[in-house]
């Protein structure tokens, strides 16, 4: 049970340390979920994440039916600094659409990319830095795990990307093509017991307006109709071992157009400090319509990270241990003279004794 604590406890300060320098020494991906972490990949870590995915929607009312496949892909790379990461994002989705609206049903092929966006992330604000590391417990396993009021205080990035639409794309509004922004805010809590959510706040497609074939704006009740998408996602992980990790997940999606909230639910697991894989279930409760997908995932990094150099011509790492040896040998130091003085009064106790005597 000993050495259970001890090394849980090391495993408490790895991560702290990784979550101060960014990079970590296992992969770090966004996936199985689609919310995106505060924390980027690494200064020099290039990394690949994709999913191909089943779908299957059913529109009650309108009578019709989509089935087929798709694919999420991203692209991260950490370039200059560990809080800075650009990446392309993107789901391309190849389907059979059945109107049964009449008594011979009609199907069409589809196929186009749901979305297509590049971007940078930048995280703005570290709750771990410049502050002094928590020393965990080396004799109480539960005394880690307790919940810490200042694990309340997240991590917050920002996101900024660029859209890009192609020109009769059937999944997104009429008359929408070419580019528009894309904003986000990311918020991360790390918990105790590896417990991690995150929180992220999406608005898509700003400042763009439907348009008809003919290119005049789309009026509804007198007011053109936008395109502008407002999204946000609530992600809860929880590490149940080394390698292996749940999530849920939640995500609310409303447009002029289209609006939806669906559920997720999977796990991961870490194969080697490069490679995960993962798997999850996406469904939603309305038939307006309903949704029901399955993923399977993996994530891949390709490792060029290398510590930054100090003044002394030193790694990080090797400052931090450097650092480390230095305040036990003090605390070695301290602990001699303390014995030494406990032997000094004692020899001055008995001295007193014996001239007592």
């Amino acid at each position: 049970m000993f050495l259970r604590q001890v090394y849980f406890s090391i495993l408490l300060i790895a991560i702290s340390l990784n979550a101060n320098a960014q990079y970590t020494e296992v992969i770090n991906s966004n996936r199985p979920g689609v919310s995106r972490s505060a924390f980027s990949v690494g200064t020099n870590v290039v990394q690949f994440e994709a999913g191909p995915f089943t779908v299957k929607e059913e529109h009650t009312p309108l009578k019709y039916e989509v089935k087929g496949f798709g694919v999420d892909f991203a692209a991260r790379y950490g370039l200059l600094l560990p809080q800075l990461e650009i990446n392309l994002e993107g789901t391309y989705q190849n389907d059979t659409f059945t109107d049964n609206r009449s008594f011979l049903s009609s199907e069409s092929k589809r196929g186009n990319f749901r979305n297509l966006t590049i971007g940078a992330k930048y995280l703005v604000f570290d709750p771990y830095k410049n502050k002094e590391e928590e020393k965990p417990n080396l004799y109480s396993y539960h005394a880690n795990k307790r919940f810490k009021w200042k694990d309340l205080i997240p991590a917050v990035a920002v996101y900024v990307g660029a859209n890009y639409d192609t020109k009769d794309n059937p999944y997104t509004p009429p008359g929408i093509d070419g580019f528009s922004p894309k904003l986000m805010v990311a918020t991360q809590n790390n918990f105790a017991s590896g417990w991690v959510f995150v929180m992220n706040f999406v608005g898509n497609r700003l400042f763009k307006k439907s348009k008809d074939n003919d290119g005049n704006e789309v009026i509804i009740n007198g007011a053109p109709v936008k395109a502008f998408e407002f999204q946000y996602i609530f992600t809860l992980t929880k590490a149940i071992s080394d390698q292996w990790v749940l999530f849920g997940e939640t995500q609310g999606i409303k447009n002029d157009f289209y609006s939806d909230n669906l559920f997720r639910f999977g796990g991961a697991y870490l194969w080697n400090k490069n490679f995960q894989l993962d798997t999850g279930l996406t469904f939603n409760t309305k038939d307006t319509p309903s949704v029901f997908n399955i993923t399977l995932g993996v994530s891949y990094r390709l490792d060029f990270h290398k510590d930054p150099q100090i003044d002394n011509g030193t790694s990080a790492e090797e400052e931090a241990e450097r650092k480390a040896n230095k305040k036990r040998k003090k605390k070695k130091g301290d602990d001699d003279d303390d014995s030494n003085d406990d032997k000094k009064r004692k020899k001055e106790v008995q001295e007193i004794d014996f001239d007592d005597d």
